[in-house]
């Protein structure tokens, strides 16, 4: 009898920690809840492979565990020009097509209006810009603002009361945050955690991210920018809005491909070469830790004739980029504390 209670009293355990979201990190933050597995010792799972292949997306889009049902939104930045490190449609069909084979599935590819001038800040521009790159040959694609935009909550009030995103996010179910990691002018560095909050936002709630909850006014937006951590700790924040409004984060998942790792992001038209060489790719339901973990790849680098992180790290020094993983782990949105799990083996 004492050791069927033993038994049981394990088993509930082992229930409680890998079931329940709220379970801590030894930093205090919360480890998201995985599928497959769920926490390990209290660190959140983030998957990594080292072939930057088409289908090496939808090898660790499977190991993740949670299948993307419904009506899905796969979430890229389409790119300011042909210059910038944006995933090529070649990179994204196998995905989708993978996603679309599931019966009852509808998939698009999903982007907003940008809040600076460029070929992205209005619907028209926007449309000849995804034409142009080759995105419809692939799938539907949705510019979630083209009708307007709505609020919706955030947790972390401490700068932006709402976060502003297009109307269209209403039309989805589950999304797939398929982010390129690379550095950011403005924010340092731009992963998952960037793609889910400047990256959904609208235009008018890009700019509200931008100057830290001061202004959505477009005309206005680039005299309020002075608020640094204000403007990294609002991403933060609308990166959890995002998160929390797919079934409180039970319903998106997260990619980020470490190629073409410029300083600059893909918004910069003409971004500098990158010095580094390409990674491969990363995976995990916590945005927190799938963003610090490529941080730590990229600082980790031995510098040689192939790669010379000096620069990108500087620019991420520059502009707090890393403050955006400890205030998300801060507010909840998910943990530092990870493990990394190569799936190549």
């Amino acid at each position: 009898m004492k050791k069927i209670i033993l038994m049981l009293s394990v088993f509930a355990l082992a229930m409680s920690s890998c079931g329940d979201k709220t379970q801590k990190s030894e930093s205090g933050a919360t480890c998201e809840a995985q599928t497959s597995p769920c926490c390990a010792n209290n660190k959140s799972i983030v998957y990594e492979t080292r072939d930057l292949s088409p289908e090496s997306i939808v090898k660790i889009y499977k190991a993740l565990g949670r299948e993307a049902t419904g009506r899905i939104a796969v979430k890229i930045s389409t790119g300011e020009s042909e210059k910038t490190g944006y995933l090529r449609p070649n990179m994204l069909k196998p995905l989708i097509d993978t996603l679309s084979a599931v019966e009852g599935n509808t998939v698009a590819i999903v982007e907003c209006n940008t809040a600076y001038e460029g070929t992205r800040n209005t619907t028209e521009a926007h449309w000849n810009a995804i034409k142009e790159r080759g995105f419809l040959d692939i799938a539907k694609v949705d510019i979630m603002d083209e009708e307007g935009d709505m609020r919706i909550p955030v947790k972390d009030t401490t700068h932006i009361k709402y976060d502003i995103v297009g109307t269209h996010l209403q039309n989805y179910d589950f999304m797939i945050n398929l982010a390129h990691f690379k550095g950011h002018q403005m924010a340092g560095l731009g992963g998952a955690l960037k793609n889910a909050s400047i990256g959904v936002g609208s235009s008018k709630g890009k700019a509200y991210i931008h100057t830290a909850g001061y202004t959505d006014d477009l005309a206005t937006m680039w005299q309020h920018v002075d608020n640094q951590d204000g403007f990294v700790e609002s991403m933060a924040a609308a990166a959890q809005a995002v998160h929390d409004y797919f079934d409180n984060g039970k319903k998106i998942l997260y990619i980020c491909v470490m190629y073409k790792m410029s300083i600059d992001c893909d918004c910069n038209g003409d971004p500098q070469e990158p010095l580094i060489a390409d990674y491969g790719i990363l995976a995990s339901l916590d945005p927190v830790a799938v963003d610090q973990a490529c941080y730590d790849i990229v600082s980790k680098m031995h510098n040689d004739e192939h790669n010379n992180n000096q620069p990108l790290l500087d620019r991420i020094a520059q502009q707090h980029g890393t403050h955006i993983m400890e205030w998300g782990e801060k507010i909840g949105l998910g943990s530092r504390n990870y493990e990394l799990k190569n799936i190549d083996k």
